[in-house]
């Protein structure tokens, strides 16, 4: 399906390295690799004080051909902690609408079932969870992290908002006809976590035991730790704290295609679905497939990205997987994309 879309083929894991369900391999950079250049971008992330134009790095984790090749923490920071997510969460939610849409569980493209929506005049019943994953939903969101009163993601997670998130986000008005405008929202995928929790009748606690039992368990992520609101919505859009270790293992997820140690977790085509580019605007500096960022480290890789600079890169053409956690502004943010661009780089 890659070559018919033209996508990059995905890698297949390679042979004779073991599947990180414990412990990780662990190999040498291989040969070719730009060692100085890389040490260099390294040392300059990791400085101490942390650089002004990168903030501060917590975590930074490079895994090629399944294998973990590079790996580097800050002052106190280690493998065993936790990193927030932030929107990385999104491209979890990404993959648990997968599993439904793997077992028969939800049609993508047939209208979301949104409670709010569900009056025979509301032009919002038409929305599909396609469109909804892709961000073209047409609803009115202020995603503006820097609140000047009109912050609706703010009020979503910290405000009124906050015990009920996805209502919030359902209850926003239309300002476009469905799949004709672009606009990243959290409250996107929140209506779209609830959606998942509706499907399968469960929230709360049975949500999470749901999420370790169908994605985590059986990749071996020990570490996630999601948050719900009072409503036992999973609050997709933002939080999902892992190690890095474990966010690299969910990137190994989607380099393989979804394929796990001969299991299909996520169903075949889910992952190129996720790389397809949605239509965005000519001032987006970044393409955007469905909940997953496209192009920042070369024209093939595709990225969970999140607030103060957490990122998760998979670029398939190179079998290398980019983590990185740290505590950047929105400026630095921007630094943080190009530095790890550079760092994929040193592989090519």
């Amino acid at each position: 399906m890659s070559d018919q879309l033209g996508l990059e083929p995905l890698p297949e894991q390679t042979d004779g390295v073991d599947w990180p369900i414990q412990a990780w391999p662990e190999a040498d950079l291989p040969e070719g690799v730009d060692r100085s250049r890389l040490e260099s971008l390294l040392n300059d992330a990791f400085g101490d004080p942390a650089p002004e134009k990168l903030g501060e790095t917590h975590a930074f984790l490079a895994v090629q051909k399944g294998q973990i090749v590079a790996e580097r923490y800050w002052r106190d920071f280690s493998a065993t902690d936790t990193y927030p997510s932030w929107s990385m969460a999104k491209s979890i939610t990404q993959a648990l609408i997968g599993i439904l849409v793997r077992d028969g569980q939800l049609d993508i493209h047939a209208p979301a079932a949104v409670p709010e929506w569900q009056s025979p005049d509301d032009p919002r019943r038409e929305i599909t969870l396609d469109q909804l994953l892709r961000m073209s939903s047409g609803l009115r969101f202020a995603e503006d992290y820097v609140d000047a009163g009109v912050s609706d993601v703010i009020e979503m997670l910290f405000g009124k908002g906050q015990d009920d998130v996805a209502a919030y986000a359902a209850n926003c008005p239309p300002e476009h006809a469905p799949d004709t405008v672009w606009s990243y929202s959290s409250g996107t995928t929140n209506i779209v976590a609830r959606c998942a929790a509706q499907a399968l009748g469960q929230a709360g606690g049975d949500f999470h035991d749901v999420m370790k039992a169908q994605l985590f368990e059986p990749l071996g992520m020990i570490s996630p730790l999601p948050k719900f609101d009072a409503q036992g919505t999973f609050i997709g859009s933002s939080f999902c704290y892992c190690t890095a270790r474990d966010f690299a293992r969910f990137g190994l997820l989607y380099m393989r295609g979804g394929l796990w140690n001969g299991r299909q977790i996520l169903p075949a085509g889910w992952v190129d679905y996720a790389r397809t580019p949605t239509k965005t605007p000519p001032e987006e500096p970044l393409g955007y497939g469905a909940h997953w960022w496209l192009g920042m480290c070369g024209s093939d890789s595709f990225s969970a990205n999140g607030y103060q600079g957490q990122f998760t890169v998979v670029i398939p053409s190179l079998d290398l997987i980019l983590v990185r956690h740290g505590n950047s502004d929105i400026e630095q943010g921007d630094q943080v994309r190009l530095w790890l661009a550079e760092i994929a780089d040193c592989f090519r």
